[in-house]
């Protein structure tokens, strides 16, 4: 009752100072229903989820494809890849950009090209970058020649296009 005094106090008016009280309840109410529903904090794990699940299906693919291209290698045997990858796809949209000219500068404005309805628009993707792949480990069973790792080293840093420095190649036990 104390907080209601002084509000009563500062308006001067018993009704005034009733309803701050009230609104200031109903305020701190609607903060704590919306603390309960928490739909868009969630939005955001379930979007660096898709990522990711983007990320780590793209690396999967790709080591299954990069062992079957390795084990072709003359004297390789049996081979298995791990790849890391440092970011998730990419996504590139268009744009516009105008220039103008004056006297003494020049401004440019860049803005996006938006498709869609009035009520639900998007920016339009004009490329879609897939994860990079930042460094591989190689092991197979031919490895124990100095020839054979060599070729593996050169085939998987053309494969990937990554320098041999992020690759390591080891005998498969």
């Amino acid at each position: 009752m104390e907080l209601f005094e002084k509000i009563k106090g500062i308006t001067g008016n018993k009704r005034s100072a009733a309803g701050i009280v009230l609104l200031g309840a109903a305020g701190i109410l609607l903060l704590f229903v919306s603390g309960l529903t928490g739909d868009k904090k969630e939005a955001v794990p379930e979007m660096e989820k898709a990522c990711s699940d983007v990320a780590q299906e793209y690396r999967r693919e790709s080591e299954e494809r990069l062992e079957a291209f390795l084990e072709n290698i003359e004297g390789a045997g049996e081979v298995e890849v791990y790849l890391t990858v440092g970011s998730g796809e990419r996504y590139i949209y268009a744009s516009e950009e105008k220039t103008s000219d004056s006297e003494n500068r020049t401004e440019k404005e860049q803005k996006y090209v938006m498709i869609g309805g009035s009520s639900s628009r998007e920016p339009l993707v004009e490329t879609v970058r897939v994860p990079e792949i930042t460094g591989a480990v190689v092991i197979c069973t031919g490895c124990g020649s100095p020839v054979v790792e060599e070729r593996m080293y050169k085939a998987a840093a053309a494969a990937l296009d990554i320098p041999t420095s992020d690759i390591y190649v080891s005998i498969m036990k």
